[in-house]
């Protein structure tokens, strides 16, 4: 049987560091491939990694069929499932792939349900007796919204660090991504360098762990001071002036805006000053 490699499927779950991978062929050759290859017909659904080290090195291996799968969206909640049993996979993975799992199957049950609303509609049409039926009621439910408390459970995590995940995926820069994977920043830290541009972020990234927990630490200062001056403008403000207290709030959130935005400039100018002596330097030294 010639075995079929799909690339969005060998994509789909992070790949191995070098370490594990390293880990793993070692295993390989002094063990052999003792777990079965998941095969969809020609195509290899689980064992990538050992296949690719198998054909490397010449070694025999196993393959076992699942007649179960009758889509690929079925194929990918079958992978999330198995990896989020897997104890070597990090709480950031095990995030975005409940995160997954949960656009899955909402997507699936709308189109379900998109389906159900067609063929009722079609019954309607052909009804002699319209006036029986209520207009005003949809003959579906709504897609369902999993809750956090539920994403965290498939995970193993709590709803907050799930929130923390949700926001990474949606906001980061690839670069602060990879720090997350890589251990070098704290999911809290992330969510917070995530609300800065996609160049900040990336410069931030390119400073490394140091400089990536430093830009954190001036979002989160940047937010406290103007939280400050409202906390002390409400205090002053009369209890009979809500209306003055909202243009207040309004006038803070811009405030807190302009210091954000002050403070990531002032360090880009920064780095790139600190760049422009490196290159100094090294002009005078040759």
């Amino acid at each position: 049987m010639d075995i079929i490699v799909n690339e969005e499927l060998k994509a789909y779950i992070d790949p191995l560091t070098a370490d594990e991978h390293d880990a793993l062929e070692r295993s390989l050759l002094a063990e052999g491939c003792r777990d079965a290859l998941v095969l969809w017909g020609n195509v290899l659904i689980d064992g990538h990694n050992r296949y690719g080290i198998c054909m490397k090195h010449g070694l025999p291996f196993n393959t076992v069929q699942n007649t179960r799968f009758q889509s690929m969206e079925d194929v990918h909640l079958w992978m999330i499932e198995q990896h989020l049993g897997r104890r070597s996979v990090s709480d950031f993975q095990r995030g975005v792939l409940a995160l997954r799992k949960r656009a899955i199957v909402e997507a699936r049950h709308r189109a379900e349900q998109e389906q159900l609303r067609r063929e009722s509609e079609g019954e309607a049409a052909l009804s002699t007796a319209p006036d029986d039926a209520d207009a005003d009621t949809p003959p579906w439910e709504p897609a369902p919204k999993l809750s956090k408390a539920e994403i965290a459970r498939e995970a193993k995590l709590s709803a907050s660090q799930v929130s923390l995940i949700e926001k990474i995926s949606a906001h980061a820069a690839q670069e602060v991504i990879e720090a997350v994977k890589a251990g070098d920043i704290s999911l809290s830290a992330a969510a917070v360098v995530a609300s800065l541009p996609e160049e900040e972020q990336r410069a931030a990234a390119q400073g490394g762990k140091s400089e990536l927990k430093e830009a954190a630490k001036r979002v989160r200062e940047s937010r406290r001071r103007p939280k400050a001056v409202a906390d002390s403008m409400a205090a002053d403000a009369p209890q009979d002036a809500p209306a003055q207290a909202t243009v207040d709030n309004g006038e803070v959130e811009a405030l807190r805006q302009r210091v954000a935005s002050l403070t990531a400039e002032n360090q880009a100018l920064r780095m790139e000053l600190d760049a422009l002596r490196a290159r100094m330097a090294a002009a005078t030294e040759a």
